[in-house]
């Protein structure tokens, strides 16, 4: 039997389940309610009465008197159960054809390969059978995307936060984020009044509008389900470390000029000229610092939004001012949120990366930066379509409507 759930038994199921997710929350389904969505939170009890799935189910108009049905990150239930699956499927069918429900979009957060971050090899595993599962259920398996064209990321970065510390990072990355410390630059937690400094840096990232990431924060933190963090410039602190690298390094600059009157090797040549090149770069670095300190100003320029979810946090959105990429900032910021959460929290989801990892892949910069990191790359089962209305599924997939519904999404 299908029936609607009241939030607190819809979330007592939830959180004993393994595929448990903040985007399978009533928290998630509020949320989308302020974009447009109307949602419901629906369980399925089999003949003893007993509750064996459930799911937040989204849905949106499409077309004439149609709608549509999106279960993110997907049902709720035993994939690995061919009877329950079975029997919850025809349940959601029968209930939402009279609801004038055209079809219900699923991507079940089930993990079927890991990748090698080396030759980026895939290692399937068993889960692969519940594509199977699906299969027999009549569920429409969608093409997977290449990069970010679906609903929800396929490929995500997961970090072991037990396991993780600076030394596993590659070298590129830590050397950034020492860079960055030595630039002064300060981490912390900020409430709501912060956001309106985050947006700034993700307005070019992201069409959605300016209350979307506020309505996100004042959600979630209810069940303290949030946190916001953002990165600063210690001006004052940025002056401390560039004084003392300049003066560093013009002892060493010195001590060249000493060596080259005796020996003026091209060795000796090409680290007085790298040396010149750094305490060029060591005294702007002061005569900004110095500047900025006078000016007594906070100078935000990073921030990211985390939600804290069971064992995991996922960084739903982060971003950083262009004008101070030299300062590393996005490297230092995911570098202090690890360092903040690893006591309390047993995995960081970096979010998503793509499948294609060629240097002609446009989101190269994305997955080489996320990779710095050293997480653990899973792909999911992708997108799966259940038909409610196939005559009409099939006219929107021919007139474009489907194809337009979503492009027009992807850009919010």
């Amino acid at each position: 039997m299908l029936k609607e759930l009241s939030v607190e038994e819809f979330e007592s199921f939830v959180k004993n389940s393994p595929l448990k997710s903040h985007y399978q929350s009533s928290s998630y389904g509020i949320l989308m309610s302020e974009v447009g969505y109307d949602y419901d939170l629906i369980g399925y009890y089999n003949k003893e009465n007993i509750l064996i799935a459930a799911s937040l189910i989204l849905f949106k108009k499409i077309g004439f008197k149609a709608k549509y049905g999106y279960a993110p990150k997907g049902f709720i239930l035993d994939y690995f159960n061919q009877e329950t699956l079975q029997e919850f499927t025809i349940a959601l069918k029968e209930h939402y054809e009279k609801k004038n429900v055209t079809f219900i979009k699923i991507n079940p957060e089930i993990a079927i390969a890991e990748l090698d971050p080396k030759n980026f090899t895939k290692t399937y595993n068993w889960n692969t059978v519940v594509k199977d599962s699906l299969k027999e259920c009549n569920y429409l398996k969608l093409k997977d995307n290449l990069y970010f064209e679906s609903k929800l990321p396929r490929f995500n970065a997961i970090i072991n936060l037990k396991n993780t510390t600076m030394k596993d990072f590659d070298k590129n990355t830590r050397n950034k984020i020492q860079r960055a410390i030595h630039k002064g630059l300060e981490f912390e937690i900020v409430d709501r009044s912060g956001i309106d400094i985050f947006n700034q840096f993700i307005k070019n990232k992201k069409e959605s509008n300016e209350y979307y990431y506020k309505d996100y924060y004042n959600i979630f933190s209810k069940n303290n389900m949030i946190d916001l963090f953002l990165v600063s410039i210690n001006t004052q602190e940025y002056l401390l470390k560039a004084k003392e690298k300049y003066e560093k390094e013009l002892e060493i600059n010195n001590e060249l000029n000493q060596t080259l009157i005796t020996n003026n090797s091209k060795k000796n040549i090409n680290l007085k000229m790298n040396s010149d090149r750094k305490l060029l770069s060591y005294k702007n670095d002061v005569l900004e610092a110095t500047e900025r300190n006078s000016k007594k100003e906070k100078i935000y320029i990073a921030g990211a939004l985390v939600v804290k979810y069971n064992n995991r946090v996922q960084i739903v959105e982060s971003g950083y001012d262009k004008k101070y990429k030299r300062f590393n900032p996005n490297y230092y910021l995911h570098y202090k949120i690890i360092e903040y959460y690893k006591y309390d929290y047993n995995y960081l989801d970096l979010n998503g990366i793509t499948g294609e990892m060629t240097k002609e892949n446009p989101y190269y910069g994305l997955n080489r930066f996320k990779l710095g990191f050293k997480p653990k790359i899973y792909e999911f089962i992708g997108e799966y379509d259940l038909i409610i209305n196939e005559k009409k599924y099939k006219k929107f997939l021919s007139n474009g409507t489907l194809a337009n519904q979503f492009n027009k999404e992807k850009k919010k």
